[in-house]
């Protein structure tokens, strides 16, 4: 009845179907990076896979990334552990740099990082068993996750730019008249702040997922003493967004502002306008773009982002919730002030994460049904808005003070149902104490 393989008892009929679970999305996963490095071959590009392998010895694209989805890792590691790793990939960085300086080529950290996260799955697949392999291949999972996640974005915006020729941006453009052109009134006050302004919001808007890492590191700062990793954390929901996101793109495709109104369309601009001068009201039709611009708007991903990061940052220390807060309006600052989104986008990111992140945690919560009412309705908000920005547009555009406040408090409506809910679970949730997991002897990394 019981299975006492690699340490402690665990139910057998319990074991078998997570690992047909947890098999099967490998195989689904592995199925997808596949297609996608197929797709992207056939556009004459490297693909994911590609692209990972080529930054175990070229230089990356982000060595902060690599590092950042290295600390990832290192939570389930002690903390002598954790030195050893660290130096190690700081080590192999050094000789990096002094070879690629000898020889003149592209300077760039990061293999470091990725060869001690290799180098991790290689130890827990040979000197590590039970739950102690399972505990440090999840984090070593985790680590590459959050990289190859990454190389998927780039591919999946390839291939938006490459097989939608036209975009919807005229439809969202005049549905974002009844939210009073946000994107147009934000460009506008970051010019004004010169300089500094741009750079901090720029900043804030590049080093998303560094800020990502930092709130998961503090949710996950106990891995390593209960042996375990929490039910729910921001990578999870991190993850969600950026795989369901990229799909929307392809139902709505949409280049944002800058590009449709400003000067980066260049010649497919339908005009120069953005951020003086408001697009005129008039009967929207899509329109022909170039072919290598991403279709990456709708909705907001850096707006889902950045949502995660500040719901998911609510239980931290007050610094780390200030951080949170200033993360989040400050990349609502740049999408919209840099000419990335439309508000419509703003509102349908923030709608998106909401529903993620609660889907998620129904999930943990054995499909408790206020969360999958939730989910459901969470679900329905977000395809309504889409197809309002995409049939209702002008309608939006003549009656800005009735469809306005509607989109608002459509938004608003979600996040009600979303703070009562996850306090109701906090409220039912059972203040029981956790026995000590039954430890194996862990091997060093050296």
């Amino acid at each position: 009845m019981f299975s006492r393989k690699g340490g402690g008892a665990e139910p057998a009929g319990w074991r078998r179907p997570r690992v047909v679970l947890w098999v099967a999305v490998s195989v689904v996963a592995l199925g997808f990076l596949v297609a996608l490095e197929i797709a992207a071959r056939g556009y004459g590009v490297p693909g994911p896979i590609t692209d990972q392998a080529r930054e175990v010895v070229f230089a990356p694209k982000s060595g902060t990334v690599l590092y950042a989805s290295m600390a990832l890792m290192l939570v389930v590691l002690t903390w002598r552990q954790r030195f050893i790793a660290v130096g190690a990939a700081v080590g192999i960085d050094l000789v990096f740099w002094l070879v690629r300086w000898a020889v003149g080529a592209e300077m760039m950290y990061g293999n470091g990082a990725l060869l001690v996260t290799l180098a991790c799955a290689v130890i827990a697949l040979t000197r590590r068993t039970g739950r102690e392999r399972t505990l440090l291949l999840q984090g070593v999972g985790l680590a590459l996750l959050l990289v190859t996640g990454r190389k998927t974005g780039y591919t999946w915006l390839l291939i938006t730019s490459k097989t939608r020729p036209t975009v919807l941006d005229p439809y969202v453009a005049t549905a974002d008249q009844a939210l009073g052109n946000p994107s147009w009134l934000a460009g506008r006050i970051v010019e004004a702040t010169g300089a500094v302004g741009f750079r901090v919001l720029e900043f804030v808007y590049i080093q998303l997922a560094v800020m990502a890492v930092v709130v998961a590191l503090y949710q996950l700062r106990h891995v390593a003493v209960e042996r375990r990793f929490p039910r729910h954390h921001l990578v999870r929901t991190f993850l969600a967004i950026g795989l369901l996101g990229p799909g929307i793109y392809m139902v709505f495709p949409v280049v944002g502002p800058i590009y449709a109104y400003g000067a980066d369309g260049g010649q497919w601009a339908l005009a120069e306008l953005w951020p003086n001068t408001p697009p005129p009201v008039t009967l929207p039709q899509p329109m022909p773009f170039d072919e290598f611009t991403p279709r990456n708007c709708m909705p907001s991903l850096h707006t889902a982002w950045a949502t995660a990061i500040f719901i998911h940052s609510r239980k931290a220390p007050r610094a780390l919730r200030w951080a949170g807060t200033f993360w989040l309006f400050a990349t609502l600052g740049a999408t919209l002030g840099f000419g990335y989104h439309y508000g419509a986008d703003i509102v349908a990111g923030v709608v998106f994460t909401l529903t993620v992140d609660i889907a998620l945690r129904t999930l943990d919560h054995g499909w408790d049904r206020k969360g999958m009412q939730l989910t459901a309705y969470g679900t329905a908000v977000f395809v309504v808005l889409l197809l309002s920005y995409r049939f209702l547009s002008t309608e939006m555009a003549g009656h800005p003070w009735v469809f306005g406040p509607l989109v608002v408090l459509s938004m608003v409506s979600v996040i009600y149902g979303y703070v009562r809910t996850t306090r109701r679970w906090e409220r039912e949730a059972p203040a029981v104490s956790l026995p000590q997991p039954r430890r194996e002897p862990q091997p060093e990394l050296v």
